[in-house]
């Protein structure tokens, strides 16, 4: 089966590595013998929602998702309608925010959003960095951990019924006050964690990957062999006791 995979802007966003995200994909995918059609989305070009099974925006600096939010937002129609398809996505950081439909600096000043996750952020006063660790459950009854790293002035605000990624156990999160992290939509995830995110934390990877085979069928997303990620719990147990001890900090 081959899936495509939309990447937009991957020379604008691309901080702490979080291109390593889309190696980790298609690592685990060939492993379960799938074929990841990767296609760079940059300023201006066309996106076609039917085009892609999965979607992956990356974080950045400022001054790079200041250069974009205008493309990101007038993408905004054509993203809403693939994840009202069923189109899996991922999000991280500055592609979170820019998801929403707004972030407001500290001057008041507006980028604005695709108006893809029910949010908007406002920039802080202070940054919140350091290691964080999530208690998820995208799928009823089955708890995950999620552990990253985080760096950002926004506070990231969900709107009343909106459903979040995890709740936090260490760390930040969406706005250091509310307890939780992310947003989740139908396929859609958007969060604040970086590192990359997925070397440490491989069952969102696998997850990713089924939902986007399930959109490519049309069918339930596939149950995956186990593959061998004993370097890949040693990350994640690293990462855990890092947030655990550590947290995140101004």
């Amino acid at each position: 089966m081959k899936l495509g995979v939309g990447h937009l802007y991957p020379d604008y966003l691309n901080i702490y590595a979080d291109r390593g995200n889309i190696a980790v994909l298609t690592r685990r995918a060939a492993l379960r013998g799938l074929e990841l059609e990767v296609a760079a989305i940059g300023p201006g070009d066309g996106v076609d929602p039917a085009a892609y099974d999965l979607l992956y925006i990356g974080g950045g600096q400022d001054r790079e998702q200041a250069l974009i939010a205008p493309d990101v937002a007038a993408r905004g129609p054509a993203l809403r309608r693939a994840v009202e398809a069923g189109v899996a996505v991922l999000a991280v950081c500055g592609g979170y925010q820019l998801l929403g439909r707004f972030y407001r600096d500290r001057y008041g000043a507006e980028l604005p959003g695709a108006g893809v996750l029910p949010l908007h952020t406002v920039a802080g006063r202070r940054r919140m960095i350091g290691d964080v660790l999530l208690e998820c459950e995208l799928e009823p009854g089955r708890r995950e951990t999620l552990a990253g790293f985080e760096n950002h002035a926004g506070r990231t605000i969900l709107d009343d019924g909106a459903v979040p990624l995890g709740r936090v156990v260490a760390g930040f999160g969406n706005d250091g006050a509310s307890g939780f992290e992310g947003c989740r939509l139908v396929r859609a995830i958007g969060t604040y964690l970086h590192g990359p995110l997925l070397p440490r934390n491989p069952w969102l990877a696998d997850w990713l990957l089924a939902q986007a085979a399930a959109h490519a069928t049309g069918g339930d997303p596939p149950a995956f062999e186990p593959l061998d990620d004993r370097l890949e719990a040693e990350a994640h147990a690293v990462s855990v006791a890092r947030a655990r001890s550590r947290g995140g900090r101004y």
